[in-house]
């Protein structure tokens, strides 16, 4: 849909709200009048930039919410070329899910979106981005001679990305980011290796 600077404004401030609710601390099952409350819109502007409905907004901020996952890493993921900036990747991933505490707006969104088609591809694509970003972080690791040769870099890279999301559940669990911080300190060191 072709939309004017006004109009991709108005959309954004739907999504940006209906983000903001799912970042509460418990958003239950959002509704559109919690959005309509959050965002100030009418209803007719929101079925005028989402046609499908609450479906539709909740894909629409799944992507927003996987695109901020990535960039809230940035600069330091799409750098990771020395062991300063695989520290630094660290301190940012945990910084973002301390600071996020026990509420994943990500995960609360594919709990309501459910088996809404196009919600696992917005998760798959996340997964792959990230996982790529540390794939070419960990060969260009190797590439300077700083990791060994033989190591299994898409295996490595596919443990840091399970490694994350493990220690978040159990963020989400306990309230803590011990883990979190516990498996990237330990994959990190098995890069030094």
């Amino acid at each position: 849909m072709g939309l004017t600077t006004k109009g991709r404004a108005t959309r954004q401030r739907i999504i940006d709200g209906a983000a903001a609710h799912l970042r509460s601390d418990a958003p239950g099952d959002m509704t559109l009048d919690d959005v309509l409350a959050a965002t100030g819109t009418s209803k007719g502007q929101l079925f005028h930039y989402f046609p499908g409905g609450k479906e539709e907004l909740l894909l629409a901020v799944a992507r927003a919410e996987a695109d901020r996952v990535i960039a809230d890493q940035q600069p330091h993921l799409g750098a990771l070329t020395s062991w300063g900036a695989w520290e630094n990747w660290r301190d940012a991933v945990v910084a973002r899910y301390r600071a996020q505490g026990a509420s994943c707006p990500l995960g609360s969104l594919m709990n309501q979106v459910g088996a809404t088609p196009g919600a696992a591809e917005v998760v798959t694509t996340l997964l792959n981005q990230w996982q790529g970003d540390v794939l070419r972080g960990i060969t260009a690791m190797q590439a300077q001679g700083d990791v060994r040769p033989a190591l299994d870099a898409d295996r490595m890279a596919a443990a840091f990305i399970a490694g994350i999301q493990g220690g978040v559940q159990m963020l989400r669990t306990t309230g803590s980011t011990a883990h979190l911080e516990a498996a990237m300190d330990v994959l990190i060191e098995h890069l030094r290796r």
